[in-house]
Order: structure tokens, then C-alpha cells, then sequence
């Protein structure tokens, strides 16, 4: 986008040229509570000031490393109460595989095309786009791709299996939602040859969709956990979370079996609690279901109108506009930065425009993002329809 940031707050970014841009992206997904809400940033001061990196993770008993994984247990199902903290939601990814090979002692893994994982070679070994994959094969063997929302193909899943991983919703494959009846047959497969299921809730966790964790709308429980984005409040953080038994596998046979320097640094753990204690005393799941309903509500007239959209999808405040013309998405989102407010592309599809606001946007910042897409859509389009 070339924008040359001065300070962000709330749900604004401003450049040096003194621009102010209404940010309907959160920085993907990332600024659930907005930019550099004050109390996360009191609590990034505090710890600072008390210490930084002091040993490599799991060394030493840090306060804020302890506090935000009990506020996290507290939060989540008992099935799912050891983290494992991580830099980024692909270092995540890359430790949940690991642990799923260690604790089955297999080496099969399946993912979904157009799924999203990251980019480290593990991370992307899993990723469905071959368009990514291919410049840097080879990846990790024995991995299959598996069409998404399709329970028919779930019998593939066989006793050579580690581990399948999932997106709640797939973000950069273009907002796609399954039914809710898929994951419970993804979970029943999983159980019926002893693989494991990895939900990657790296887009997904904490409110975007709506419920705490998104795994809550398809009334399943995965067994390995993957978070990241707005985990951190802003600071680079990641996590994968299970039950004690699976992960006690990585501390034997060898001894440090999943190690990092700095994952789980203590600022960022502090600035994660900070928002942590935001998302959950403000209720911003709540405010994610409905103001995230009232947008759909929105957007299903304007694609009523405007016949380049040909879908809208969404759950909270995870959308997608899927535009006819990969071209015409393009200007839109180039029409409406212009204006002053920012929108993004889904990594995988080239017409579905994404829109993650933070959840802590107000009624009045929704009708001024409103009023930009509106007259974005009316610089693409002689006239709407009707």
C-alpha cells in the first residue's frame, strides 16, 4: 500500500503526510481491540522497564509467560490447557505438527486445498495452493490435499495419519465457511483412525467470529490449538495448545524436543493479557456477532445492487466481498484507499476483497467505512441497479 505510518489508534491509521485511513484490515486480523489501546501499552511499559529477555523459554518462571497461560486455560476447554508459546502463528503451526508426529509416531499429514498455514517450509507443506508450494519443493513428504466442506473424501484419512489441519474459516482462500456438520465428521474420522485434529485459529481466535474461539460455532473440540495475530495485542506472539498428555511427549525421547529463544517473550506475553482482559471484560465476541451482523446485513444490500458482487460471506467480523472480476476487486480496494479507508485482498483468491475491522469499531466509524465502500462500488458502476 506504501503508506508511511505516524501513529495508529483506535480503529485509525495516520500517515506522515498527516492522512487519516479508517482500518477495516486490524493489520489482518491482528488489532482485535484496536491500535495501541493504552492499557496494553501500560503493560507493555510496566514490563519493560521490569525486564526483557532473560533465557531461552521454559528456563525460568516469568510472570507474565505463567499469568497470560492461566487466563488463556481458564478461557478454553480442559482438553486444551497446555500452551506452548511461539513467536507467530506459523512457528505455531510448526510445533503443533511436530507434536502431532511425536505423539502418534506417524508421519501422514492432511490439509484442504486453498487452506492457509504460513510460510515456513513446514507451515507450508500444508498450505493448499501448489502456486506457493511449488518454488520451493521439495516440502515435507506424505502430505494430502483434501477438498474442503466435503465429507465424502474424509474415508482418505487412514491409519497413516498424524495429524489433519483445519481453518475454522478458510481467511486467505476467500472467507469460505463449511457446514457445521463437516467438522463434526472431520472429528469422528480423526477418531476413528487415531489422528489428531489441528484447528489453526490464527485469523479466527479470540472474537473475530464472534464466539471467543471459533472452533465454539461447530460444537467440536480440536486437539491441538493453534493462535496467534491478535493474541500478542498487537506484539508478536504466537501459541499451540493441548492437553498435558500430548504435550508431555515433547519433553522426552529426547529431552527438549520443541525448543525457541524468544518465543513467549515476557512483553509480549504482558501485552498479551492486557488485551486478553479487554476482549473478554469488554464482551467483544458479543459486540463481533453483532456488529459483524449488522455489516452482512449491509453488504447483502449493496451486492443487491451492485451486480459486481457476487457474494458475500462472513461470521462476526471475518467477511469477504467476492467480487465477478478480479480487476474490478482490485479498483476497489484501490478506489476506497484512496478515499481513506483500508481494505485487502485474500491471499489466495484474486476477487474476494476481506474486511476485518477491530471489534471495538463504533456504530459511527461502521457508516463512515459504509459510505466509502458505497462510493467505491459507484465509481466501478455507471449506476447501481435499482
Amino acid at each position: 500500500m506504501g503508506l508511511e505510518i505516524d501513529h495508529a489508534h483506535g480503529s485509525y491509521v495516520y500517515t506522515k503526510t498527516g492522512r487519516r485511513y479508517l482500518d477495516f484490515l486490524a493489520g489482518i486480523a491482528v488489532a482485535n481491540i484496536g491500535h495501541t489501546d493504552q492499557r496494553v501499552v501500560d503493560a507493555i511499559r510496566r514490563q519493560a522497564e521490569q525486564y526483557l529477555h532473560v533465557m531461552v523459554y521454559g528456563e525460568y518462571i516469568q510472570t507474565p509467560q505463567v499469568k497470560l497461560a492461566e487466563k488463556l486455560a481458564s478461557v478454553l476447554p480442559k482438553s486444551l490447557s497446555c500452551l506452548y508459546f511461539t513467536n507467530s502463528g506459523t512457528e505455531g503451526v510448526e510445533g503443533a505438527l511436530k507434536l502431532s508426529k511425536k505423539f502418534t509416531g506417524r508421519s501422514g499429514l492432511i490439509g484442504f486445498h486453498e487452506g492457509y498455514h504460513g510460510d515456513t517450509q513446514g507451515s507450508l507443506s500444508v498450505t493448499g495452493r501448489e502456486v506457493y508450494r511449488r518454488p520451493f519443493h521439495p516440502l515435507l513428504p506424505n502430505v494430502t490435499f483434501l477438498p474442503f466442506n466435503d465429507t465424502a473424501s474424509l474415508s482418505r484419512i487412514d491409519l497413516s495419519v498424524a495429524a489433519v489441519i483445519a481453518e475454522p474459516i478458510q481467511g486467505e482462500g476467500g472467507i469460505i465457511i463449511p457446514d457445521k456438520g463437516f467438522f463434526k465428521a472431520l472429528l469422528t474420522r480423526c477418531r476413528e483412525v487415531g489422528a489428531l485434529l489441528i484447528f489453526d485459529e490464527v485469523q479466527t481466535g479470540l472474537g473475530r467470529t464472534g464466539r471467543l474461539f471459533a472452533f465454539e460455532h461447530f460444537e467440536i473440540i480440536p486437539d491441538i490449538l493453534v493462535l496467534a495475530k491478535a493474541l500478542g495485542g498487537g506484539m508478536p506472539l504466537g501459541a499451540f495448545v493441548a492437553s498435558p498428555h500430548l504435550m508431555r511427549c515433547l519433553s522426552v525421547d529426547p529431552p527438549l524436543s520443541h525448543v525457541t529463544t524468544f518465543g513467549g517473550h515476557p512483553v509480549s506475553c504482558a501485552a498479551g493479557l492486557a488485551s486478553l482482559e479487554i476482549i473478554l471484560n469488554d464482551d467483544l465476541p458479543r459486540k463481533s456477532r453483532e456488529m459483524g451482523s449488522a455489516m452482512l446485513d449491509r453488504f447483502g444490500e449493496l451486492a443487491q445492487s451492485y451486480p459486481i458482487i457476487s457474494d458475500v460471506r462472513g461470521m462476526g467480523m471475518m467477511m469477504g466481498l467476492d467480487f465477478s472480476d478480479p480487476d474490478k476487486a482490485h479498483q476497489f480496494v484501490q478506489s476506497a484507499l484512496e478515499a481513506g479507508l483500508i481494505l485487502g485482498h485474500t491471499l489466495h483468491s484474486n476477487t474476494v476483497v476481506r474486511i476485518a475491522p477491530p471489534l471495538t469499531l463504533s456504530h459511527s466509524e461502521m457508516e463512515e467505512g459504509m459510505k466509502i465502500i458505497e462510493g467505491a462500488l459507484n465509481l466501478l458502476c455507471a449506476s447501481p441497479v435499482g
